[in-house]
Protein backbone atom coordinates (compact mmCIF):
# COMPACT_ATOMS: atom_id res chain seq x y z
CA UNK A 1 0.00 0.00 0.00
CA UNK A 2 1.08 3.35 -0.94
CA UNK A 3 1.09 6.41 1.60
CA UNK A 4 -0.28 8.97 -0.50
CA UNK A 5 -1.76 9.04 -4.25
CA UNK A 6 -1.76 12.74 -5.81
CA UNK A 7 -4.24 13.61 -8.14
CA UNK A 8 -3.37 16.97 -10.46
CA UNK A 9 -5.69 18.45 -12.05
CA UNK A 10 -6.46 21.05 -14.42
CA UNK A 11 -8.72 21.81 -17.57
CA UNK A 12 -6.32 22.24 -19.80
CA UNK A 13 -5.01 18.91 -19.63
CA UNK A 14 -5.66 16.34 -22.35
CA UNK A 15 -5.48 13.06 -21.94
CA UNK A 16 -6.28 11.79 -25.35
CA UNK A 17 -3.63 13.61 -27.15
CA UNK A 18 -0.92 13.17 -24.76
CA UNK A 19 -0.58 16.39 -23.62
CA UNK A 20 0.00 15.22 -19.67
CA UNK A 21 3.07 16.98 -17.46
CA UNK A 22 5.42 15.06 -15.87
CA UNK A 23 5.23 14.33 -12.17
CA UNK A 24 8.02 16.41 -10.27
CA UNK A 25 9.34 13.57 -8.35
CA UNK A 26 8.78 9.71 -8.13
CA UNK A 27 8.51 7.70 -4.86
CA UNK A 28 7.28 3.89 -4.42
CA UNK A 29 5.08 5.37 -1.25
CA UNK A 30 3.63 7.91 -4.02
CA UNK A 31 0.87 7.54 -6.87
CA UNK A 32 0.32 10.45 -9.41
CA UNK A 33 -2.56 10.62 -11.45
CA UNK A 34 -2.74 13.74 -13.99
CA UNK A 35 -6.16 14.32 -15.38
CA UNK A 36 -9.59 16.13 -15.43
CA UNK A 37 -12.00 12.54 -15.17
CA UNK A 38 -11.49 12.80 -11.48
CA UNK A 39 -13.11 9.84 -11.06
CA UNK A 40 -11.47 7.53 -13.71
CA UNK A 41 -8.47 6.86 -11.43
CA UNK A 42 -10.43 6.43 -8.21
CA UNK A 43 -10.46 2.68 -8.10
CA UNK A 44 -6.49 2.89 -8.68
CA UNK A 45 -6.27 4.11 -5.24
CA UNK A 46 -3.97 2.79 -3.06
CA UNK A 47 -2.48 5.52 -1.32
CA UNK A 48 -4.30 5.83 2.57
CA UNK A 49 -4.33 9.68 1.95
CA UNK A 50 -5.46 11.16 -1.63
CA UNK A 51 -4.29 14.67 -2.48
CA UNK A 52 -5.87 16.29 -4.77
CA UNK A 53 -4.28 20.06 -6.07
CA UNK A 54 -4.97 22.27 -8.73
CA UNK A 55 -1.33 22.26 -11.26
CA UNK A 56 -0.89 25.48 -9.89
CA UNK A 57 -0.50 24.18 -6.75
CA UNK A 58 3.34 22.69 -5.54
CA UNK A 59 2.97 19.20 -4.21
CA UNK A 60 6.90 18.32 -3.06
CA UNK A 61 8.40 16.30 -0.69
CA UNK A 62 8.39 18.83 2.09
CA UNK A 63 4.84 19.29 1.95
CA UNK A 64 3.72 15.94 2.06
CA UNK A 65 6.19 14.98 4.97
CA UNK A 66 4.22 18.15 6.62
CA UNK A 67 1.03 15.89 5.61
CA UNK A 68 2.38 12.59 6.98
CA UNK A 69 3.16 14.67 9.92
CA UNK A 70 -0.59 16.06 10.25
CA UNK A 71 -2.45 12.86 9.69
CA UNK A 72 -0.52 11.58 12.51
CA UNK A 73 -1.04 13.83 14.58
CA UNK A 74 -4.91 13.80 14.01
CA UNK A 75 -5.98 9.93 13.51
CA UNK A 76 -9.43 10.75 13.83
CA UNK A 77 -9.93 13.21 11.47
CA UNK A 78 -11.11 11.92 7.69
CA UNK A 79 -10.02 15.27 5.82
CA UNK A 80 -7.73 18.40 5.77
CA UNK A 81 -7.79 21.81 4.47
CA UNK A 82 -4.36 22.96 3.89
CA UNK A 83 -3.88 26.42 3.59
CA UNK A 84 -2.32 27.82 0.29
CA UNK A 85 0.41 30.55 0.34
CA UNK A 86 -0.04 32.79 -2.76
CA UNK A 87 2.91 33.98 -4.76
CA UNK A 88 2.40 37.48 -3.02
CA UNK A 89 2.58 36.05 0.03
CA UNK A 90 -1.15 35.71 1.28
CA UNK A 91 -2.81 32.48 2.78
CA UNK A 92 -5.92 31.26 1.41
CA UNK A 93 -7.66 28.76 3.46
CA UNK A 94 -10.54 26.66 3.92
CA UNK A 95 -14.42 27.80 4.32
CA UNK A 96 -17.36 27.80 6.49
CA UNK A 97 -20.84 27.92 5.93
CA UNK A 98 -22.72 31.09 6.15
CA UNK A 99 -25.38 31.20 8.47
CA UNK A 100 -28.87 30.70 6.51
CA UNK A 101 -30.11 34.01 8.29
CA UNK A 102 -27.35 35.33 6.08
CA UNK A 103 -28.22 34.27 2.86
CA UNK A 104 -26.23 30.94 2.76
CA UNK A 105 -23.12 29.69 0.84
CA UNK A 106 -20.09 29.51 1.74
CA UNK A 107 -17.18 32.25 3.47
CA UNK A 108 -13.49 31.84 3.85
CA UNK A 109 -12.07 31.25 7.40
CA UNK A 110 -9.93 34.19 8.25
CA UNK A 111 -6.17 34.12 6.86
CA UNK A 112 -5.04 33.34 10.98
CA UNK A 113 -7.52 31.37 11.47
CA UNK A 114 -6.62 28.53 14.40
CA UNK A 115 -6.93 24.69 14.19
CA UNK A 116 -10.46 24.23 13.30
CA UNK A 117 -13.32 22.32 11.70
CA UNK A 118 -13.81 23.46 8.24
CA UNK A 119 -17.08 22.96 5.89
CA UNK A 120 -14.44 22.88 2.43
CA UNK A 121 -11.17 23.49 1.56
CA UNK A 122 -9.78 25.52 -0.84
CA UNK A 123 -11.15 24.85 -4.24
CA UNK A 124 -7.80 23.76 -5.72
CA UNK A 125 -6.66 22.00 -2.69
CA UNK A 126 -7.68 19.42 -0.11
CA UNK A 127 -6.68 15.89 1.34
CA UNK A 128 -9.28 13.20 2.23
CA UNK A 129 -8.39 9.69 3.54
CA UNK A 130 -8.96 6.58 1.03
CA UNK A 131 -11.60 4.86 3.97
CA UNK A 132 -13.52 8.31 3.60
CA UNK A 133 -13.65 8.25 -0.10
CA UNK A 134 -14.83 4.61 -0.33
CA UNK A 135 -17.55 5.95 1.99
CA UNK A 136 -18.28 9.08 0.08
CA UNK A 137 -18.48 8.00 -3.37
CA UNK A 138 -17.39 9.42 -6.02
CA UNK A 139 -17.00 13.29 -7.08
CA UNK A 140 -20.17 14.76 -9.29
CA UNK A 141 -18.57 15.81 -12.39
CA UNK A 142 -21.11 17.68 -13.92
CA UNK A 143 -19.99 20.19 -11.10
CA UNK A 144 -17.03 22.63 -12.80
CA UNK A 145 -13.51 22.21 -11.08
CA UNK A 146 -13.82 24.76 -8.40
CA UNK A 147 -17.14 23.24 -6.91
CA UNK A 148 -15.94 19.88 -6.69
CA UNK A 149 -14.25 19.80 -3.97
CA UNK A 150 -16.99 21.83 -1.85
CA UNK A 151 -19.32 19.13 -2.77
CA UNK A 152 -17.43 16.26 -2.21
CA UNK A 153 -16.02 17.48 1.43
CA UNK A 154 -20.78 18.36 2.18
CA UNK A 155 -21.01 14.93 0.71
CA UNK A 156 -18.17 13.19 3.35
CA UNK A 157 -20.02 14.97 6.38
CA UNK A 158 -22.87 13.45 5.59
CA UNK A 159 -20.88 9.96 5.33
CA UNK A 160 -19.71 10.76 8.72
CA UNK A 161 -16.56 12.71 8.09
CA UNK A 162 -14.87 15.64 9.10
CA UNK A 163 -12.22 18.17 7.43
CA UNK A 164 -9.95 19.84 9.54
CA UNK A 165 -7.68 22.84 9.13
CA UNK A 166 -4.52 23.25 10.38
CA UNK A 167 -2.69 26.85 9.95
CA UNK A 168 0.88 25.19 9.61
CA UNK A 169 0.18 22.58 6.62
CA UNK A 170 0.84 24.86 3.59
CA UNK A 171 1.34 24.49 0.18
CA UNK A 172 3.08 26.97 -2.69
CA UNK A 173 0.77 28.04 -5.11
CA UNK A 174 2.79 28.41 -8.37
CA UNK A 175 0.76 31.54 -10.08
CA UNK A 176 -1.85 33.76 -9.42
CA UNK A 177 -5.17 31.29 -10.18
CA UNK A 178 -5.65 30.07 -6.98
CA UNK A 179 -6.02 33.88 -5.40
CA UNK A 180 -8.44 33.99 -8.30
CA UNK A 181 -10.35 31.48 -8.02
CA UNK A 182 -11.07 32.19 -4.44
CA UNK A 183 -12.27 35.62 -5.46
CA UNK A 184 -14.39 34.47 -8.17
CA UNK A 185 -16.92 31.96 -6.73
CA UNK A 186 -19.40 30.08 -9.18
CA UNK A 187 -22.43 31.04 -7.77
CA UNK A 188 -24.87 28.74 -9.94
CA UNK A 189 -22.59 25.74 -9.01
CA UNK A 190 -22.28 26.80 -5.20
CA UNK A 191 -26.61 26.82 -5.03
CA UNK A 192 -26.15 23.47 -6.46
CA UNK A 193 -24.13 22.00 -4.05
CA UNK A 194 -26.35 23.79 -1.27
CA UNK A 195 -29.16 22.60 -2.78
CA UNK A 196 -28.05 18.93 -2.71
CA UNK A 197 -26.33 18.50 0.76
CA UNK A 198 -29.13 20.95 2.34
CA UNK A 199 -32.21 21.02 0.18
CA UNK A 200 -34.20 24.19 0.10
CA UNK A 201 -33.45 25.29 3.53
CA UNK A 202 -30.07 26.39 2.39
CA UNK A 203 -31.01 26.98 -1.09
CA UNK A 204 -33.44 29.40 -1.09
CA UNK A 205 -32.08 31.75 0.82
CA UNK A 206 -29.09 31.63 -0.98
CA UNK A 207 -31.30 32.22 -3.69
CA UNK A 208 -33.36 34.94 -2.57
CA UNK A 209 -29.54 37.32 -1.91
CA UNK A 210 -28.77 35.76 -5.56
CA UNK A 211 -31.87 35.63 -7.97
CA UNK A 212 -29.63 35.02 -10.75
CA UNK A 213 -28.78 31.45 -9.81
CA UNK A 214 -32.92 30.80 -9.77
CA UNK A 215 -33.43 29.19 -13.22
CA UNK A 216 -30.18 27.05 -12.42
CA UNK A 217 -32.26 25.77 -9.52
CA UNK A 218 -35.74 25.51 -11.42
CA UNK A 219 -34.13 23.21 -13.99
CA UNK A 220 -32.73 19.83 -13.64
CA UNK A 221 -34.83 19.17 -10.17
CA UNK A 222 -35.35 15.33 -10.79
CA UNK A 223 -32.01 14.41 -11.44
CA UNK A 224 -30.65 16.56 -8.09
CA UNK A 225 -33.41 15.21 -5.89
CA UNK A 226 -32.07 11.66 -7.19
CA UNK A 227 -28.03 13.15 -6.00
CA UNK A 228 -29.62 14.90 -2.41
CA UNK A 229 -31.42 11.85 -1.72
CA UNK A 230 -28.30 9.37 -2.70
CA UNK A 231 -26.27 12.00 -0.62
CA UNK A 232 -28.47 12.36 2.58
CA UNK A 233 -30.59 8.74 2.86
CA UNK A 234 -28.32 7.60 5.49
CA UNK A 235 -27.03 10.72 6.79
CA UNK A 236 -24.56 10.65 9.89
CA UNK A 237 -24.50 14.64 9.99
CA UNK A 238 -25.09 15.60 13.34
CA UNK A 239 -26.44 19.25 14.42
CA UNK A 240 -23.96 19.94 16.95
CA UNK A 241 -21.00 19.33 14.62
CA UNK A 242 -22.55 21.57 11.95
CA UNK A 243 -22.81 24.16 14.08
CA UNK A 244 -19.29 23.96 13.96
CA UNK A 245 -18.52 24.84 10.62
CA UNK A 246 -21.05 27.59 10.31
CA UNK A 247 -19.86 30.81 10.75
CA UNK A 248 -20.59 33.00 13.50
Amino acid sequence: MRQFDVFVFDENFDETQGKIPQPPFTDPELGWFYTNDWNKHLNKIEGEWVVFAHQSIKIDRDFLNNVAEVTEAFPMVDAFAPRIRTKKGIFLGGSLLKPVAKGSGFVAIDENAPMRYVAAPHPYLGIFSRRIIQRTGGFDTTLPECARLEDFTLRMMHAGGKMFSVPYLVAQATTDEAEDAAKRRDIKSMAIVLSKSFGIEASLPFALHHPSVIPTLLSNRKQRKEKRKAATLLSKLKAEFLKEVVSD
